[in-house]
């Protein structure tokens, strides 16, 4: 038999461009940490960028006025989304709109995945086709990369220049080509340092020195490059944000001085200086055979050189990064390509000796046999986070309930929507599908028999506590999106409760599931979206495992209610 990688060809590889596509189509909604750039590339297709009366265009439409979050963040990246997207929603004329968020999240993973082609070929070029392919078959099977691909988080606009700079300082066959590389990786890190992430300083330096060390950069010529290309990415971020802030700014030494300056990071949790060594990056490789491939790949004389140039970087920026008392697992994203590689070249040494010992068929078998088992645990990782987004799942319920109009329906109405939806799946975009100008749809299975359009749904999502005390600012809501409906003041009626992923639960025969409405809950609602798949899912499992269930346990989180107003009171007494 072969060596698996070797000379026999690997199909998967040449199917892992859908995979980013997937993920999406799974978990079409966002949360709250994506919200600024999908916001922001909204913004910019719907409203365009005004040239007159600037300020008062902006202020008056543009969500980032009203909602700025704790600090300032880059335009640049929503541009060059809502530029990209915008002849593809076009494309798709008038019911184009509808699907412009899943367009433009489309466009950022393609990006990404493009990158990451690129990085697979440098990895084939510097160390051979088979461990190129071991690349990509370890790469898919990682949850953590392929989910985020396409999630407009500020980490995944740079990660495509991180990526494309480590693919760049991997060694070339041509010499001279390889020095413009390097120079080319140092000018991409400083624009995704300079223009994104200003944390990337970190790998920026270590990638710099590392060099410096390595005889593979001389100083005048790294000084030389970085001057250069901080001056462009200033020259292209300054202008630019300061016109959609409206102030002078730099978005990312704004936020420098607020998360390590101030420390104000701290605010949203601390955690342990080895967190991202003893938690992130396992989970963020998936596969725990990677760790002693890493360090075979290290060992081996014959590639322990170039395999350090991968790995010695990145650990000094996670290590040095790990002083920041805040940490997130997306924040060290960068290193998972270059990680994943030095774990490659680990498993190409050993499959290459399949047929010198039974001990390197065992290994070989037990890195196959490691790959489909993060394979299957990625693929459940999926399914169980996209059910974390009852938000977007609510949004959604909601067109469908008053998409039954009828002809006497107002053309408006005006829906609350709580903090918990708003961080959970609502977005610009889908609060548009029907009252934005360019996201007007027709769709007949929208159309009631009478073939009058739905009515437009108009959102507010206020969270002053001095607002919400008052029944008057109730009583303007035809229907409301609520965690807790005993905050809603006045005559409500549940319509429907949409649950979300609330931990695995275990049944036995003759148990019932806790996400299960008691006999006072059934008339609070019946649930709806993906509570009620996973329920079916679960009695038609139960139905052929004797009553045995292992999967997702569903909990309410936001409910559906409707306003019972005087005229419909006196209609359903009639």
């Amino acid at each position: 038999m072969e060596p698996i990688g070797k000379h026999q060809p690997i199909t998967l590889p040449s199917q892992h461009r859908p995979l980013p596509l997937l993920h999406l189509l799974c978990a079409p909604y966002t949360k709250v940490e994506e919200s600024f750039n999908l916001q922001a590339t909204h913004d910019i297709l719907a409203y365009g960028t005004p040239t007159r009366n600037v300020h008062a265009r902006l202020s008056s439409t543009y969500d980032h006025f009203a909602f700025p979050g704790a600090v300032p963040r880059t335009f640049i990246g929503p541009m060059l989304l809502a530029g990209v997207s915008q002849p593809l929603v076009a494309l798709l004329g008038g019911g184009g709109f509808e699907h412009a968020q899943l367009i433009v999240r489309a466009v950022l993973g393609c990006f990404n995945a493009v990158c990451l082609a690129v990085f697979a070929g440098a990895v084939r070029t510097a160390f051979g086709r088979a461990a190129g392919r071991w690349w990509v078959l370890l790469s898919v099977s990682q949850f953590h990369l392929m989910f985020y691909l396409g999630r407009t988080l500020p980490n995944m606009f740079a990660f495509g220049l991180t990526t494309l700079a480590s693919a760049f300082l991997l060694p070339k066959n041509d010499a001279k080509k390889s020095q413009i590389r390097r120079r080319q990786a140092i000018g991409l890190l400083v624009f995704a340092t300079a223009i994104f992430r200003s944390e990337l300083a970190i790998l920026l330096a270590a990638t710099g020195l590392h060099l410096l060390a390595r005889s593979q950069l001389g100083l005048r010529e790294l000084v030389v490059v970085f001057l250069g290309a901080f001056a462009t990415a200033l020259a292209i971020s300054v202008p630019v944000d300061s016109y959609f802030w409206q102030r002078p700014l730099w978005p990312e030494l704004a936020g420098f001085y607020y998360n390590a300056v101030l420390g104000s990071s701290s605010n949203w949790g601390v955690s342990p200086w080895h967190y991202y060594f003893t938690s992130a990056l396992p989970r963020l490789l998936v596969n725990p055979v990677c760790f002693p491939l890493m360090g075979l790949a290290l060992y081996q004389p014959g590639t322990s050189r170039r395999v350090q140039d991968l790995v010695i970087p990145s650990l000094a920026f996670v290590a040095i990064y790990s002083i920041q008392p805040h940490k997130e697992t997306r924040f060290i994203f960068y290193v998972v390509p270059a990680l994943t590689a030095a774990a490659a070249v680990g498993a190409d040494y050993v499959s290459s000796r399949w047929s010198k010992s039974i001990f390197y068929r065992l290994a070989t078998l037990a890195i196959v046999l490691s790959v489909l088992a993060a394979f299957a645990s990625s693929t459940l990782m999926l399914l169980l986070s996209s059910l974390n987004y009852p938000g977007g799942d609510a949004l959604s319920q909601l067109y469908a309930i008053t998409s039954n109009v009828t002809s006497s329906a107002p053309s408006q109405l005006l829906v609350h929507a709580d903090v918990l939806t708003c961080m959970t799946g609502l977005t610009l975009f889908g609060q548009n599908l029907r009252n934005s100008s360019l996201g007007r749809r027709r769709s007949s299975s929208l159309l009631s028999s009478s073939s009058s359009p739905p009515p437009a749904l108009i959102f507010d999502k206020t969270e002053s506590d001095e607002e919400l005390l008052r029944p008057e600012f109730w009583s303007q809501f035809d229907y409301i999106l609520m965690e807790d409906p005993s905050l809603a003041l006045g005559n409500w009626d549940t319509v429907g409760r949409v649950h979300g992923y609330d931990g695995i639960e275990i049944l036995r025969p003759g148990q019932t599931s806790t996400s299960e409405p008691s006999q006072d809950e059934g008339t609070q609602g019946k649930i709806l979206g993906q509570g009620a798949t996973v329920a079916a899912a679960r009695d038609a499992v139960r139905k052929y495992t004797g009553g045995w269930w292992i999967g997702p346990r569903m909990a309410p989180r936001i409910h559906i209610m409707k306003q019972v107003r005087q005229d419909d009171a006196a209609k359903g007494s009639r």
